[in-house]
């Protein structure tokens, strides 16, 4: 059944995401005028029919995904003119070799003027996926800069599809449950200094 959409949305963009022996046609439905964006999705050829197992999730907000909380730095800032909530900052150092940009796209629907300075109303999607399952894992991100002219003001905000078969969900929680107690502090085993036995006071 399609989605059957208000006039909130004026905009759309469509991929073909390959996944398995199949695709996903994914369309980003938009507003030229709000952040506010929506994932529509449906399957192709294997996907689904041969593979019962998948899972497709969507975030409104990035935060509350494991697989941003596992491997990527988010950015956060607000003031007068700028507001952005969780966009992807960078890659965790730690996990360059765990996961690959498979997609980067922008679509620009205008630039306005402030000042001296230039700012563009766009539309960006970025695809990761895990090194080890590129055809049964996608995270989709698709981030809206909107800016509201009449207060001058660039608002950012990032909504994401996750796609995956059970075993690289399964592979993706391993990553996120070692993330929680690898080299963070206070997760290490901490002895008591008073309870320690010096070697040089055993006779």
């Amino acid at each position: 059944m399609p989605l059957s959409l208000g006039k909130a949305f004026d905009r759309s963009y469509y991929l073909r995401i390959p996944f398995l022996d199949g695709s996903y046609n994914v369309g980003i439905y938009f507003n030229k005028k709000s952040p506010f964006l929506l994932f529509e999705v449906h399957s192709n050829q294997l996907c689904e029919t041969e593979y019962k197992n998948v899972k497709i999730n969507m975030y409104k907000n990035l935060a509350a995904s494991k697989f941003c909380e596992t491997f990527l730095n988010l950015h956060n800032y607000r003031k007068n003119t700028l507001d952005i909530t969780n966009q992807i900052e960078s890659i965790k150092p730690e996990y360059y070799s765990d996961i690959n940009f498979v997609l980067n796209e922008t679509l620009i629907l205008s630039k306005t003027e402030v000042g001296e300075r230039e700012f563009l109303d766009k539309l960006t999607v970025y695809g990761l996926s895990l090194s080890v399952y590129v055809s049964e894992f996608i995270f989709l991100v698709a981030e809206r800069q909107n800016i509201i002219r009449k207060l001058d003001r660039k608002i950012v905000r990032t909504t994401a599809l996750q796609i995956g078969t059970g075993a690289a969900l399964s592979l993706l929680e391993d990553f996120y449950n070692e993330s929680l107690v690898s080299g963070k502090a206070g997760t290490e085993l901490r002895i008591p200094s008073d309870e320690v036995i010096k070697l040089d006071e055993i006779k």
